[in-house]
Formats: structure tokens, sequence, C-alpha cells
């Protein structure tokens, strides 16, 4: 059975030059093959008949000669395919995650305004691809937090308490695995906490924010301790904080090797697929790469 690639897409600017080297680790770690696509954009505005995608033809493409010089003479030796593509990105971009095993894309490409954090390809790929996708910030990205108290790598992962997700969690304890890191998992729950008993009347507190905290802490073990059975080599350490979820996983973002979070389910009503707010502010403003996670299958 052939093992799926890791796709590291480029566009030639800075951003998906750094994406290819996150892309070429990854790879490396997994043993599985690079492919390194580039997808050349066309205006769909003027051609009526256009596919979202498909094989280019003709010609050399400059981006991926820039890309193969770029990797030439690494030391890992992983096997390269350069892929040229033309179509619209932003939609043949999660297309080619059915077929790969991670999506690795920069947080902006060429195109766009100088001032956006995360480009349109990348909430695309985000949103709709059916792999896990990562983007890799820009360098220098500040964030507030107190720094990490040990030292080394370190994988983060958001855990909603309410809705964890299985698909989610797997992914980060694999990639702490391969990456010999430990696991941060950070649950957060809301405080302060009020209550209204009528217009403008506000009931007095009857629960205490440590006793939300634990209760917080050992619904966050339960759902880690099937995955700390499989991967027992993975020290993970469970954090139950106050705020904003959000907010928590970007000061965490800190110094890590990698921020997981997990992507929206569909739903009855809303069936188009979202990112999520707490994920989308994540990649906004998270200082290490992000990983987005398609939801687990529902049950059945």
């Amino acid at each position: 059975m052939s093992i799926l690639p890791v796709i590291a897409a480029v566009d030639g600017s800075d951003d998906s030059l750094r994406a290819l080297d996150w892309a070429l680790d990854a790879a490396h770690r997994r043993g599985a093959p690079l492919r390194v696509v580039h997808v050349r954009q066309y205006a769909t505005w003027a051609q009526t008949d256009v596919l979202v995608a498909g094989e280019l033809d003709t010609g050399e493409d400059p981006v991926l000669e820039q890309a193969r010089a770029h990797l030439q003479g690494r030391a890992y030796a992983v096997a390269t395919e350069y892929v040229g593509m033309e179509g619209v990105p932003g939609a043949a971009l999660p297309e080619l995650g059915a077929d790969s095993q991670l999506l690795v894309l920069g947080s902006r490409g060429r195109g766009g305004f100088a001032g956006l954090l995360l480009g349109s390809n990348g909430v695309a790929a985000a949103r709709d691809a059916g792999c896990p996708v990562v983007v890799v910030p820009r360098p220098g990205r500040e964030v507030h937090g107190e720094a990490p108290a040990e030292e080394g790598p370190r994988v983060v992962v958001g855990l909603h308490v309410d809705s964890p997700d299985d698909a989610t969690l797997a992914f980060a304890f694999a990639e702490a695995a391969l990456r010999g890191a430990r696991l941060q998992a950070v649950a957060s729950y809301p405080w302060p906490v009020q209550t209204w008993a009528a217009a403008g009347q506000m009931m007095p507190m009857v629960i205490d924010e440590v006793s939300i905290e634990s209760e917080t802490r050992v619904l966050a073990d339960g759902f880690l301790a099937p995955h700390r059975g499989r991967h027992p080599e993975v020290r993970a350490e469970t954090h139950a904080v106050p705020g904003d979820a959000a907010g928590n996983l970007v000061a965490a973002s800190a110094g890590a090797d990698l921020v997981v979070v997990g992507r929206h389910r569909r739903r009855l009503l809303v069936p188009a697929r979202m990112m999520g707010s707490v994920t989308h502010a994540v990649l906004l403003h998270a200082a290490s790469p992000v990983a987005v996670v398609p939801p687990s299958p529902p049950a059945g």
C-alpha cells in the first residue's frame, strides 16, 4: 500500500518557501513522499467554461524551479515530485487533500493585501480540505502570555470538553510522538460565570472557580486517557485555564512547535463546512504553525 504524500503548496513567495521547509521536515518524520504543487491562477471571470484545476501541459514553471533550487542539497532523503496545475488555488488546494496525509501552506501568498495576516487560500484550505492542513506563519509574531516553564519541543492542542473531537486529539498525540515532544492540552472554561435571576438582577454564585477548574480537568483527562494509552511515550499535560479559548491557545503558541485545533462538524441546519471562530482566531494570531484537523466522521 503506497504512503500518501505530504503536499506543500508554493507560489514563489517567501511565505510558501517557509511552508516548503516545514513540509519537507514533516515528510521526513513520516517517511512519506513530498509533493510540491503550484496552482497557476487564471482569471475565472474571463473564462466562462473553465475547470477548477487541471494539469499544466506546456512550458516550464519558474515557481516550481525556484522550489527545486530551494530544496537542492538538503540533508533529508525524501522522494519529491513537482506538480504544476492551472486553476483557482482556493478551490484546487482543498481538493488535493483527498489524496494526501497533510497539506502545508504559508499564511499569505503573493496575492491579496499586504496587511492581511491570513490569505484567502489558507482560509479555504483549512475550511474545506479532507486532510489536516498546516498553516505556517511569518516569523516574529508577538503573543502575550507567560513563557513556558519548561524548555524543549512542545505540541499544543485545544480541547473543548463540551464537544471534544477524537481526530484532533489523535493527530496531536501522533505529532507529539513524531517530534519527541510533550503535549500540552489546553481546556478553557468561562470565568467569571454570571447568572441572571431577572432583568437587572444577578444571583449570587453557588459554584466557585476551583470547582469549575477541577471539573474541567477531570473531563479533559477522561478524553485524553485512551490516547495516552495508545501513546505512552508522549507526556501529555492537562491545562485547565479560565477565559477565552482562542486567547489561551494563542498565548500557548509562544515557543511551541505546533498548535493543533479542530474544524467544526457540519450541522443539519448549517450543512456547509465551517472553520469555527476559535480556529480562525488561532490561525490569525498564533506565533507557531497551526494544524487544522477535519472532524471525525459521524458515528454510523
